[in-house]
């Protein structure tokens, strides 16, 4: 029984509740079914120029081509993410830009700084570390079941 028990404090001692996830972007065709209200007060106080960039383009198809993405403008200071640079998946907290480099440093070594330029890193894998409610659900529902065990075998 008490192997089992060390057993369980360690695998909870190694989960957490954070994820590397991916920030999804509001598409204006999904936003406009949804909110009518809010995007015809948008429409109004927003100039040509500017809706035009918001909501991307259309190809002569009629769909609507994605927005380019800008790394400066998702990777700011102080941010703990996960970015994919040449192939090599790295988890970084940034620092600042220097022009066009990106400087950062693992996040288990602060001591050690990378420099990145904005053409190396893979935009569209940018991740950033979020609290993830479901896991904290469950890691919740396990320990009340291990309490209410360990209740019940010292009961019986």
């Amino acid at each position: 029984m008490r192997k089992n028990l060390y057993l369980i404090i360690i695998s909870f001692s190694l989960i957490s509740c954070y994820t590397y996830q991916i920030k999804k972007t509001v598409d204006a065709a999904i936003d406009n079914k949804q909110d009518p209200k809010r995007n015809a007060t948008i429409a109004n106080n927003t100039s040509p120029q500017m809706t035009s960039t918001t909501a991307g383009s259309q190809n002569p198809n009629g769909q609507q081509t994605p927005i380019p993405i800008n790394v400066q403008e998702k990777l700011t200071p102080n941010k703990n993410v996960k970015i994919e640079v040449d192939g090599k998946s790295y988890k970084v907290i940034v620092d600042k830009w220097e022009s066009d480099s990106l400087v950062v440093h693992p996040v288990h070594n602060a001591k050690k700084t990378l420099k990145f330029h904005k053409n190396q890193i893979n935009a569209e894998k940018i991740k950033e570390k979020r609290f993830s409610q479901p896991i904290a659900d469950i890691i919740t529902v396990v320990a009340y079941a291990g309490i209410g065990a360990l209740i019940y075998t010292l009961i019986r």
